[in-house]
């Protein structure tokens, strides 16, 4: 079964009978929720493309494509999705707008699936001794408050944690993780505002290799009008890493504002090139209409999303799950299977008949 009959299985089959965990359920509310706006921006684009054409021709491509691109897809996966509709319309000779959308909603669950098939999205952790993330992007971008989150997830999993503060340029930012760290009751390793990152980050590998610790998160700077120092910063770190626990960082995350849509993707590409970018985590997806940027990421720099932000409480960074992603960014775009049409159908019948049939008198005649 393909990834897009599971979403019309679980938006629209009859789920009555079903029992979801308590934990997934959970994750499937905040997925949900955090991607109704994307989802509804979604829907209102499409319905308004349709509004404007009464038959599928050039010209409804033209917008179909311009459409695809305004929600953040990305330009590769929107000319990609218009050439398979177009076939499909050939094949198939769909016309109705309502067949279409089903189409295009389709041929976005499929590109998605595809490009993500063989795609790792956990986090991994060092077999052995201390595991180390370094966390990357642009200042803005959510890189401290998920340190943050992440610490305090880990420290509830009984996992000893330390943090290096080597975002040492920015205003406020050493303060910021620090204040991070008293609130999940984490050490902070930090120098002085100015000083060299990279000599904070070999403090906090001491301190972790000597404190036994099991996970070291590190927060650094993100000044991309610097590109080129950046990213020599950046290596300087890792060698500084790298001396003490070769194996290690397990993680370098790139940490992107999903409400940027089109730039997160721009970043991504020019992080990707000078530093090896392991997985994205994607913020603020719940303050955002530009969830789909996640299938341009995918679609077109194959970089696995690890985490998300679909909230602003501490347990609202979640690990990535792509199903529900899916599941959240299309439900409702999806109409029923014939075959849940006719089971709901049947269940109806079923049920007249049983209330036409069900006896009123409920004398019990051995008594």
């Amino acid at each position: 079964m393909g990834l897009f009959d599971k979403i019309k299985q679980a938006f629209t089959g009859n789920k009555a009978e079903e029992k979801v965990p308590e934990a997934q359920q959970e994750t499937t509310e905040k997925y949900d929720a955090g991607l109704k706006k994307s989802r509804q921006t979604f829907g209102e684009k499409i319905n308004a493309l349709f509004a404007n054409f009464r038959t599928v021709d050039e010209a409804f491509f033209d917008d179909l494509e311009e459409m695809l691109i305004e929600s953040d897809v990305g330009y590769e996966t929107a000319l990609k999705i218009s050439d398979a509709l177009r076939e499909e319309v050939k094949l198939k000779n769909v016309k109705r707008t309502d067949e279409v959308s089903q189409v295009i909603v389709q041929k976005l669950v499929d590109i998605y699936g595809e490009a993500g098939e063989k795609e790792d999205n956990t986090l991994h952790y060092a077999e052995e001794g201390p595991t180390v993330f370094l966390f990357v992007g642009v200042n803005g971008a959510g890189k401290t408050t998920t340190v943050g989150k992440l610490a305090h997830r880990l420290q509830s999993q009984g996992k000893k944690v330390l943090l290096a503060a080597a975002d040492t340029f920015r205003a406020g930012a050493i303060e910021q993780l620090q204040e991070w760290g008293k609130r999940d009751q984490v050490p902070v390793i930090a120098s002085a505002a100015g000083s060299d990152p990279a000599s904070v980050v070999y403090d906090a590998v001491e301190a972790t290799i000597a404190q036994q610790a099991d996970v070291l998160l590190v927060d650094t700077a993100g000044r991309l009008q610097n590109k080129v120092n950046l990213m020599k910063e950046l290596e300087k770190i890792k060698r500084v890493i790298q001396k003490e626990l070769p194996n290690a960082p397990q993680e370098v995350l790139l940490v992107l504002d999903a409400t940027t849509g089109q730039n997160a993707l721009s970043q991504a590409k020019q992080f990707n090139e000078t530093t090896q970018v392991s997985g994205i985590v994607l913020t603020k997806l719940d303050g955002t209409a530009k969830g789909g940027i996640v299938l341009a990421i995918r679609n077109e720099l194959h970089i696995p999303v690890k985490l998300v932000g679909l909230g602003e409480q501490m347990d609202d960074l979640q690990d990535f799950k792509p199903d529900e992603f899916v599941y959240g960014l299309f439900k409702g775009l999806i109409a029923p299977t014939k075959a849940a049409q006719s089971e709901d159908s049947d269940a109806v019948k079923a049920t007249e008949d049983n209330a036409q049939t069900t006896p009123t008198d409920t004398h019990d005649p051995e008594k």
